[in-house]
């Protein structure tokens, strides 16, 4: 799904790629430069329909959920960390779409890298609700100092890959249900092309190789890497043997002005991320400009396995993000770590 980017052999598209290049990482009006576009606006009426958004009160996240709510999701699950947050959110929401659509908000409190309690919030969802349309992997750690959880795994995979593999694989009985009864079920991962960052030597081999420290532009890079290898293994192993209808697409959503690239960018480079936090500002999507590809992702597209860069242009990734191997490799580990680091609540086979 993922052919290798060839450098353009004429020079119209060459410009064809320069543009989706700007429209993919800047916002206003260069964003409608891209080839295929796609606003907020353009997303349909989701009346009846369930989803789950991680990371949901704030930075992308709300902005996905601000848009769906706003066209008539019937019942929204944000699985996110602090209350204050989330309260902050709901009261956005009441004040600019309604108390109705706030009090469709169900909030789970959970730290993605703590995979117990994941499976437990899945559980509870999955018991809440007969239907589920709509899964949006988006919570995330950004490029930071490298960091090991409290199973002795990095962060980064461990919150950005394999947290939202745990949630996807025990919420899919019920997204499988839900498309057999005939609906479209589609899921989101985060990626980026910050991807291409990710240490050339990267084999996904044991947990020794992810803990080691790889800068922090090595240890996101790793992390948004394995978003992409899982779209193209969950495509492969659950949309085209047998659901058809249930859908999972990586997107890229561009320089967002978020709390990852004002705050947290100023963990690992004090002084240099200020070319990040406030040089590259003038220059950043809004959280709004930043969920399209998401929101396009999850609403509107009939395909899966796909790089869906903004604003919704299906893109090439890199070499690595197509071997199969690391493919392979990644959710063979995923599975062991999980299982040992929970004592044998592994992830739920695909």
């Amino acid at each position: 799904m993922y052919p290798y980017k060839q450098m353009p052999s004429t020079p119209e598209k060459k410009r064809g790629m320069i543009k989706n290049t700007l429209a993919e990482n800047f916002g206003g009006p260069i964003s409608k430069l891209g080839s295929h576009q796609f606003s907020l606006d353009e997303c349909p009426d989701l009346t009846g329909k369930v989803a789950v958004v991680t990371g949901g009160s704030q930075g992308i996240g709300f902005g996905v959920a601000y848009t769906l709510l706003k066209h008539n999701l019937a019942k929204l699950y944000i699985i996110s960390v602090s209350a204050d947050v989330i309260e902050k959110a709901k009261a956005t929401i009441a004040a600019e779409l309604g108390q109705d659509k706030a009090d469709r908000i169900i909030w789970k409190q959970c730290d993605l890298a703590d995979w117990r309690r994941v499976k437990e919030v899945a559980e509870a969802i999955a018991n809440d609700t007969d239907r589920l349309d709509i899964l949006v992997n988006n919570s995330g750690r950004g490029i930071m100092n490298a960091q090991l959880t409290d199973y002795g795994v990095d962060r980064h995979m461990a919150v950005n890959h394999m947290g939202h593999v745990v949630l996807t694989s025990y919420l899919l009985p019920v997204m499988k249900k839900t498309a057999e009864q005939g609906n479209v079920v589609r899921i989101s991962n985060q990626s980026s092309n910050a991807h291409k960052g990710a240490p050339a030597d990267t084999k996904f081999a044991s947990v020794a190789e992810i803990n080691r420290d790889s800068g922090p532009n090595g240890q996101y890079g790793r992390s948004k890497l394995a978003g992409l290898l899982y779209t193209r293994y969950f495509d492969r192993n659950v949309t085209q043997k047998g659901h058809p209808n249930v859908l999972m697409n990586a997107t890229h959503p561009g320089f967002v002005s978020t709390k990852q690239s004002t705050q947290d960018i100023h963990e690992p480079y004090p002084v240099s991320g200020y070319a990040m936090s406030y040089g590259m500002d003038p220059f950043k999507k809004s959280q709004f400009e930043g969920a399209v590809p998401t929101v396009f992702a999850v609403t509107t597209t009939k395909n899966s396995g796909q790089f869906i860069c903004a604003p919704a242009t299906p893109e090439e990734a890199s070499e690595m993000a197509q071997s199969d191997e690391l493919m392979e490799n990644l959710m063979e580990l995923t599975r062991n770590v999980v299982t040992e680091k929970t004592g044998g609540e592994s992830v739920v086979s695909l």
